[in-house]
């Protein structure tokens, strides 16, 4: 029993070594290397793209006023804003028409009122993407706001870096792109309280491991907080015809339909980021998830069965702890059982890494950091409260 112990708690450490070295810590290592090379690409003006951002809106008058001219000053070229009004009840059009006055470069469309689909948000993406006169398509949403004026620009690099100077180019100077789809990080503003940590712990540790899978070649999500493809990669693939069924899904589901390892670059640029603020209330965040997790069903087989190892053996390496420490627990002042200092060792070395990783990740993406004691809550609590979420669902809204 003593060996069948450490056996099982060394298989459970092991997968959980392995998770983090390779995927969670891959953004790391990505964002060390980019900072070594002295001479990082610029892209030129010359034969640069043109690039339609779009942006949806239902009841978003408030964060279209504080955030819209910050992507409306952004330093590229050619672009054009479009921003696609979702049934919004409040002044989003009004203000959306402010803007237009002073600036030829923003349009705005909208969803027919009492549209009769599972998700007005995918017919809302669908109609920009028609709409768009460009082949670029950079989304985000009406309550995110750019790290800086640079955002388009650094998330552009993504479709194909190139030597300073140079653009690629194809037939007649054109413009060739060697990537079709574009991951870039949103995180949420830091504030007090203890949802705003747990919301962005979650939207890092996400982050972290969707971004590291797709630099490790297995791209499975993105967030439609900072995205960027092709618009010919939307249509190609059908869009969102086979999701149109589905609340989410526009942006997570899309991308683990038609990503690739040879189609799918990462951006890790402080200034590609879009920032966003959470939610205030434990209840408006379980929504939030419960809307994202809905489409988890609907992912590839691989990525479920990679989604599931990972909580699985995590909370099966728990469990194995409290066992082996409970059985091998020593009643007296003698020296403990062997299987009992395995249980606590390997407990704190996969604490320690687990510290260091996400930290030391979030120290080089230019985020705040968490305490030793925020990371084994969290760690604890984020799976059991998915996985309610999962055997408990509940109805959400089209958003």
């Amino acid at each position: 029993m003593d060996w069948v112990s450490i056996g099982v708690l060394g298989v459970l450490f092991l997968a959980q070594l392995y998770f983090y070295a390779r995927y969670m810590a891959a953004p790391a290592r990505r964002l060390r290397r980019d900072r070594k090379k002295s001479t990082m690409a610029a892209d030129t003006m010359e034969n640069a793209p043109g690039v339609s951002v779009v942006l949806c809106a239902h009841n978003e008058a408030y964060n279209i006023s504080q955030y819209l001219q910050a992507i409306l000053t952004q330093d590229w070229p050619e672009y054009e804003v479009i921003v696609v009004d979702d049934g919004s009840e409040d002044e989003t059009r009004a203000m959306i028409e402010r803007y237009m006055v002073h600036d030829p470069r923003l349009h705005m469309t909208f969803v027919p009122y009492g549209a009769r689909v599972g998700s007005t948000k995918k017919l809302a993406l669908t109609l920009a993407a028609k709409a768009a006169k460009y082949d670029y398509l950079l989304l985000t949403d009406a309550d995110c706001v750019p790290e800086s004026n640079q955002w388009i620009r650094t998330m552009m690099q993504g479709f194909g870096k190139v030597p300073s100077g140079q653009v690629p180019s194809g037939p007649g100077g054109q413009y060739q792109s060697t990537k079709d789809i574009v991951l870039g990080f949103s995180p949420y503003f830091a504030e007090k309280g203890f949802v705003n940590r747990l919301v962005r712990y979650d939207t890092l540790f996400n982050g972290l491991h969707y971004l590291g899978a797709a630099l490790c070649g297995i791209p499975y999500m993105g967030v439609g907080r900072n995205l960027a493809y092709r618009k010919a990669l939307f249509f190609e693939s059908g869009g969102f015809t086979h999701l149109m069924n589905r609340v989410a899904g526009d942006d997570d589901l899309f991308v683990n339909h038609v990503a690739t390892k040879q189609n799918t670059a990462v951006v890790l640029s402080p200034e590609s980021y879009t920032w966003s603020l959470s939610k205030k209330t434990m209840r408006e965040w379980i929504q939030q998830k419960r809307r994202h997790l809905s489409v988890s069903p609907a992912y590839k087989e691989s990525t479920k069965m990679r989604l599931g190892i990972e909580p699985m053996t995590r909370g099966l390496f728990y469990a194995a702890v409290i066992a082996v420490s409970v059985l091998y627990c020593p009643t007296s002042l003698a020296l403990p059982a062997i299987p009992f200092m395995v249980a606590i060792g390997l407990f704190f070395i996969r604490w320690i890494m687990q510290i260091a990783i996400l930290n030391v990740s979030a120290w080089r993406m230019g985020l705040e950091r968490f305490n030793m004691f925020s990371v084994l809550w969290f760690d604890i609590m984020l799976p059991l409260v998915n996985l309610w979420i999962l055997i408990v669902p509940k109805r959400t809204n089209k958003w």
